[in-house]
């Protein structure tokens, strides 16, 4: 299929805004473009209001990377770009400017599967402007929805508490990359496997599944169809009872598992997909056992999200898998995380860096400028909190951190008697890539230790306790500084 083709190829250079390009053509313009700068990704707000976000797309932004180059084609829908005045945009040397423009960029980020909080930098990106400049969309783009997905996984999974869950959105997401990425997050947020059998095997997820309704209906009944499929699959049967009658489906499938036990295969499992689940999997499973098939599992769909499988769990429904869908892969009730990508410092002709700053009459969209990285606290294996912090800074036995936003949530912490981690990790130096991939499993036991990490309180559902995350003290100062500074240039004092 030509479009597929056309759109999925191994660089994404133009897949920006358009102000990237009109930024980076005014950057050449203006003799700009080669001069060092400093970005930092960051949230605001957890999303689905968590006490904790699951960090997940670096993967995705390495292979950006090794690939940002421009294909000529790329190159000449640039050149052939016009105004409204029906004038080239950009003039004949950018074009030759971006053909030759290799990728230098240091990149240092949290690692995928990190558990991560608002304000500190996930992705820290230093090196010339406009290449810092151009890379501001597709990341966020990667690290928005990867980012948010891995963190609803996190939530439903925990809500299953050591469950199995089962993601299976691929026909609710939004479109091919939403499915595909939403998988792959899906995993690393704790999911046991994936529907979406091209994830499975461009990821290396496990793949699961059972059947359709319309295998049901393909039959002259409902039992003819349960005996063809036990049939086909001994080993892995896992029968949809819902299609007609529940309590019938599960009779007929109590009878295709005595089929399976004399021929020495066992039924691995019943599916409903409808209706009071907590009613209807207690009375399957009454069925089950007293017909002597206690180890025959029960999954259940329908919808499902953290708070369904919640008020399940408290209903004490005898539901072992649970498979979830359309809430999971397009993040339901809240479709955007809102990270951000704020420039932080420019190094000046005398080799110093000049601390940016953003000002706004909301002080959460107030950045926290220079050059920044983030320490975590850790004590007997428990996080204490997480300190946002400017790179060479001396720091004494003891740190204060205070909240961005609400400067008087303040946290002591004696450095002496913590165990300590710098969370950015380098990925690239100079363009070059110094970060060890590691295996998508890997990274999703990554995210289950970290979370473990954490304390139940800040892990709860609804109205979790607020982990303490602060700029360390002297640079709270520093940021106060420098806004005290450019509001009273802004007043004229």
């Amino acid at each position: 299929m030509k479009i597929t083709k056309d759109l999925y190829q191994s660089s994404l250079t133009l897949l920006t805004d358009y102000y990237q390009f009109t930024m980076a053509y005014a950057y050449w313009k203006a003799g700009k473009a080669e001069e060092e700068a400093i970005f930092n990704l960051f949230f605001r707000k957890n999303p689905f209001q968590s006490g904790f976000t699951v960090a997940a797309g670096l993967d995705y932004i390495i292979d950006y990377c090794r690939n940002m180059t421009f294909a000529d084609k790329d190159l000449a829908f640039l050149a052939d770009m016009v105004d409204s005045n029906g004038r080239r945009v950009f003039e004949p040397g950018f074009i030759d400017y971006l053909r030759e423009m290799t990728f230098s960029c240091d990149i240092d980020a949290v690692e995928e599967g990190e558990v991560v909080f608002p304000n500190m930098p996930l992705v820290r990106v230093r090196g010339p402007l406009i290449q810092c400049q151009l890379l501001e969309t597709p990341l966020l783009n990667i690290i928005n929805f990867q980012t948010l997905i891995a963190t609803k996984a996190s939530r439903i999974v925990l809500a299953a508490n050591g469950d199995p869950v089962m993601e299976f959105g691929l026909r609710r997401a939004q479109g091919i990359d939403g499915a595909l990425a939403a998988s792959r997050a899906s995993y690393i947020g704790g999911c046991a496997s994936t529907s979406n059998v091209m994830a499975a095997k461009l990821f290396d997820i496990p793949v699961s599944g059972t059947h359709a309704h319309s295998w049901i209906m393909s039959f002259g009944s409902e039992i003819a169809a349960f005996e063809a499929y036990a049939e086909t699959f001994p080993d892995n049967t896992i029968l949809l009872v819902d299609t007609y009658d529940i309590v019938q489906g599960v009779k007929n499938a109590i009878t295709v598992a005595r089929k399976l036990r004399d021929s020495g295969k066992q039924l691995k499992g019943i599916r409903i997909d409808s209706g009071d689940l907590a009613y209807f999997s207690n009375l399957a499973r009454e069925m089950l056992n007293r017909a002597g098939f206690p180890e025959v599992k029960i999954v259940a769909s329908n919808d499902l999200d953290e708070h369904i499988i919640t008020s399940l769990k408290m209903q004490e429904a005898s539901i072992d898998i649970w498979g979830v869908g359309t809430k999971l892969v397009t993040a339901y009730e809240q479709p955007a995380l809102g990270a951000v990508y704020k420039l932080s410092a420019l190094k000046n002709q005398q080799g110093e860096w000049v601390p940016k700053i953003k000002l706004s009459q909301q002080s959460i969209k107030i950045n926290i400028p220079g050059y920044h990285n983030v320490m975590r606290f850790m004590a007997n294996g428990k996080a204490m909190a997480d300190m946002i912090y400017l790179e060479g800074g001396k720091h004494g036995n003891t740190v204060t951190i205070i909240d961005p936003i609400d400067p008087t949530r303040r946290k002591k912490i004696s450095v002496e008697h913590a165990e300590t981690e710098i969370l950015l990790k380098p990925i690239f130096a100079k363009g070059v890539k110094v970060y060890q991939r590691p295996s998508i499993h890997q990274i999703r036991e990554r995210a289950q230790r970290r979370l473990a990490a954490f304390d139940k309180t800040h892990k709860r559902l609804i109205n979790p306790h607020i982990y303490p995350v602060g700029l360390e003290a002297g640079l709270y100062e520093f940021r106060t500084s420098l806004v005290l500074k450019l509001k009273s240039l802004d007043n004229g004092d």
